[in-house]
């Protein structure tokens, strides 16, 4: 069969993003390979890669990409900013509008599953389901049986530095990743040769780096789609705990553990992970709904001593201030690509799609509005909205607004699931303490975001 055209999408940030669509089933599927990948080096040489991708397509319309800063794709710039869950979250977003696919089946494998288990619960409208194929990396707990040392992870970043793409690299991570295959030089070779047309060294690194500090553990409760996690029980290169751990938190998922310790989806035992997706998905197609709850970003301002500003104005001037402040506010939502729900008097609510966002914005707003003498503070929160009668609520919400109300003058707090899910934006943040939260559970651990400078 013929490679499919390799197109290219483009994405709010201005990466482009090379992609393939193949097959004509009734359900779209998205595939997010991990960063180990070439769209057209899979028909080229790769025989196992293009099986795999060729049974999808038997049953589905696959749209198949290289992730930013791999393959064909462009390469990272500025990895700080680009290489976030957020950003690369928008990579299968571009895709699809650009494939013309309104909704699909989310498949993704080692580190890009915590990227589509965030996509499915902040886009549950785009997702038909979450499909997480051998998880490794972005799912980190202070007690995960599968997170390595730090001394191991860094040496492993060394030897990825050092030795990545030759063929002794690749015949040793790959008799650990597919111990079936044995002693096979010419698969070594050719994995190395995928190696090197996927991604550079430096680019590797950086992934990996990222990876490593990146959770994505608090959205997984958020996760509202159907959802089918596959993994192998004696995988040595991925433990099997990191994928019971991702079924446990996800409601109603599925957990099919396969035996063998073959890892991934080039593996010579391939058919049976094509026996699970396959099946999952024909099963979908008669009990899919619709969902009214999603992942987002909540955003709280308000003007810090506005009653006291307020009196010594006057009425008219106040007045004329706060349609400065509104206008401001409102100006810079929209560069950020927030929407508003709500304005009080004083303060703004207004949710994003992405936490990194929210935080720009809060800064952009706090800066410009030190210009008209306006002093802001606000409060950052991620979690799962409902929205009923096109107004947005929830706990979310009501936890962002609490912290909020406890951020001094022009100060930022946010919440600890803000501060892991921008793992890699550039953002600092440091420890505001602990604190309860009126009518909310527990004790929340809060962090203050200390950066100012926003990225041009």
């Amino acid at each position: 069969m013929d490679a499919p055209e390799t197109r290219y999408a483009r994405t709010v940030d201005g990466v482009h993003i090379a992609y393939q669509v193949l097959g004509e089933g009734p359900s779209d599927l998205v595939f997010v390979p991990g960063f180990v990948f070439n769209v057209e080096h899979v028909w080229d040489s790769w025989k196992q890669a293009a099986a795999f991708v060729w049974r999808l397509a038997s049953f589905s319309r696959v749209i198949l990409f290289d992730r930013r800063g791999t393959g064909l794709s462009d390469h990272i710039l500025r990895a700080e900013h680009q290489l976030t869950l957020e950003a690369r979250m928008d990579d299968i977003r571009a895709v699809l509008d650009a494939a013309g696919s309104e909704r699909a089946i989310v498949l993704g494998f080692e580190g890009s599953v915590a990227v589509c288990a965030m996509f499915a619960a902040t886009y549950p409208d785009r997702t038909s389901a979450l499909v997480a194929h051998s998880p490794e990396g972005g799912l980190r707990t202070p007690d995960s049986p599968w997170r390595g040392t730090d001394e191991a992870r860094d040496a492993w970043l060394e030897s990825v530095d050092q030795e990545w793409g030759t063929q002794p690299f690749a015949s040793r991570e790959g008799r650990l990743v597919w111990p079936d295959i044995g002693d096979d030089e010419v698969w070594w070779r050719e994995y190395a040769r995928f190696m090197r047309r996927s991604l550079s060294p430096g680019d590797a690194v950086e992934f990996l780096r990222i990876d490593s500090h990146t959770d994505a553990s608090d959205v997984l409760p958020t996760v509202r789609v159907p959802a089918l996690v596959i993994h192998r029980t004696n995988d040595e290169s991925a433990p099997v705990e990191e994928a019971r751990y991702m079924a446990a938190k996800i409601a109603g998922a599925q957990l099919v553990e396969l035996p063998g310790a073959n890892h991934g989806w080039m593996s010579p035992d391939q058919d049976e992970v094509l026996d699970e997706i396959e099946r999952f998905v024909r099963h979908l197609r008669a009990e899919e709904a619709e969902l009214d709850r999603t992942l987002a970003t909540v955003l709280f301002t308000d003007i810090v001593a506005s009653t006291e500003r307020a009196t010594a104005l006057g009425d008219r001037a106040w007045r004329d201030l706060l349609e400065r402040h509104h206008g401001t506010v409102r100006g810079l939502l929209a560069r950020y690509r927030g929407h508003e729900v709500d304005t009080a008097g004083d303060g703004f609510f207004a949710t994003f799609e992405g936490p990194a966002r929210a935080v720009r914005c809060a800064q952009a707003i706090i800066g410009a509005l030190k210009v008209h003498g306006l002093q802001i503070r606000a409060g950052v929160h991620t979690g799962e909205v409902e929205t009923i009668d096109r107004k947005v609520g929830g706990v979310a919400v009501v936890i962002g607004a609490r912290i909020g109300a406890l951020a001094e003058t022009s100060e930022i707090l946010a919440s600890s699931t803000v501060k892991d899910l921008t793992a890699g934006s550039g953002l600092v943040f440091e420890e505001a303490g602990e604190h309860e939260l009126k009518g909310v559970p527990d004790r929340w651990r809060l962090y203050r975001v200390v950066n100012d400078a926003t990225p041009s």
